[in-house]
């Protein structure tokens, strides 16, 4: 069964939503903070913290895309934004999806990029394990 982790647009947070365009920009600057960190270190580190590409299918334009691995460790992992009416507020999302046939490092990736995506949203995170971790300013 596939598992899935929710980073949710709550009061506090940097952002109240988020398309997939915005959501993709995120996903190209951190691989570029991981580039940068590679060349201070002195090797191609961008491809081994980030070892996907951002790929598009027709039938999934303006609703997900997926993160297909480079290399044998990794497969893919779908990303999507969505809101859930909550009375009269709406609150807004980020979905990350692991399918049935991910690997143990598809899942390591994915808790990496949503506690990253959290914390620069200040937002509140629910693992794929159940767990929740609060990252906005809470009283």
């Amino acid at each position: 069964m596939a598992q899935s982790a929710y980073i949710k647009f709550v009061t506090g947070s940097a952002v109240s939503s988020m398309t997939l365009d915005e959501l993709k920009e995120q996903l190209l600057g951190y691989k570029e903070q991981l580039a940068l960190t590679g060349k201070q270190l002195g090797w191609d580190y961008a491809d081994a913290g980030f070892p996907y590409t951002i790929e598009t299918k027709p039938e999934g334009e303006g609703k997900w895309f997926y993160l297909k691995g480079t290399s044998s460790l990794y497969k893919y992992i779908v990303l999507g934004v969505g809101s859930d009416p909550n009375g009269d507020e709406q609150k807004n999302y980020v979905q990350m999806v692991l399918p049935d046939d991910c690997t143990h490092g598809d899942k390591a990736k994915g808790n990496e990029l949503c506690k990253y995506l959290g914390r620069r949203f200040k937002a509140e995170l629910h693992l794929f394990n159940g767990r929740t971790m609060y990252f906005n300013p809470r009283k």
